[in-house]
């Protein structure tokens, strides 16, 4: 079992939890969210790093380019991962070195890149694939089956009411 990581350094929920007075419940349900979500992705980032030698964008990327057998364009996986082009471009970079990704150019356009897993990159995203959804599992094992629905019922509800309030512009606009 690993050690537990500290709380210290990120943990805002907490602070604002010891004065709620001091904050909405809003905003303190914000901060326990990005703190639950950056405690899993410290763990996930820290495991590919040591089991595998690999960083969280780099199998983002090839998490990406997993799902499609023809390939993407450099744009199209900036757009899914939303970060720059140029991100995308020197992540995709070391892959090719590490003949884990080709490119080439699109068939349409001959300055547009298409990027895809080799053989050996899908094999070694599989493989990593299936860890991370064994951590994920562990780091979720202290939620029941009834927490789990629970929370993904809730979440849908939150993810719901924050598209509704980006589609309509409130009043003070």
């Amino acid at each position: 079992m690993r050690a537990s990581l500290p709380l210290t350094d990120f943990d805002r929920e907490t602070k604002a939890s010891e004065r709620p007075g001091d904050h909405k419940s809003e905003l303190r349900l914000w901060l326990r969210m990005l703190t639950c979500a950056t405690l899993i992705e410290r763990e996930v980032r820290q495991r590919l790093r040591e089991e595998f030698q690999i960083t969280l964008p780099r199998f983002d990327l090839m998490a990406q380019l997993e799902k499609s057998a023809t390939g993407m364009t450099v744009g199209e996986v900036s757009q899914r991962l939303m970060v720059s082009n140029g991100n995308v471009t020197t992540v995709v970079t070391g892959l090719v070195e590490e003949g884990l990704v080709d490119k080439r150019p699109a068939p349409h356009d001959k300055r547009v890149q298409v990027v895809s897993l080799t053989a050996a990159g899908r094999k070694m995203f599989r493989t990593m694939a299936a860890r991370h959804e064994e951590w994920i599992a562990e780091l979720f094992a202290g939620l029941s089956e009834d927490d789990v629905a629970l929370l993904m019922a809730q979440l849908n509800k939150t993810k719901a009411s924050i598209q509704q309030a980006v589609k309509s512009p409130t009043a003070d606009e």
